[in-house]
């Protein structure tokens, strides 16, 4: 399994802006998926944005559509996220994931192999 490792969390007010980074340690085959997942207290993860890399396509959950962008730089085996204007609704713990395939579903947790630890994100109105 490839081992990731998320930061740039922390705590922001309402309409700031994080980016959060993942590091992997290795990719295997020329295709994959990454994604980031998020999730809330009591809730479920849910999908946040993915970007495979057989198309460079990406795909956004509807509710951070315009304001979340998520990114690759290959030569350092890097995901980002970009996070604008955020609201309290996107307080969550922030995870990436990864699986060396096309899913299934793009934004649907139990397609994904491998996992980073997660990093909280924090939105104060």
């Amino acid at each position: 399994q490839v081992q990731m490792v998320e930061s740039g969390g922390g705590s922001v007010q309402a309409g700031g802006s994080l980016r959060l980074s993942c590091v992997a340690s290795a990719y295997t085959g020329r295709s994959r998926s990454l994604a980031w997942f998020r999730q809330a207290p009591g809730k479920e993860r849910e999908g946040v944005a993915s970007i495979y890399t057989g198309t460079y396509g990406e795909t956004y959950a509807d509710s951070v559509k315009g304001r979340f962008a998520i990114s690759q730089d290959n030569a350092k085996n890097t995901l980002y996220l970009q996070m604008n204007n955020l609201t309290p609704a996107d307080t969550a713990m922030y995870y990436c994931a990864a699986v060396a395939s096309r899913p299934l579903a793009f934004l649907e947790p139990q397609y994904y192999s491998s996992w980073g630890q997660g990093v909280q994100v924090t939105v104060s109105s």
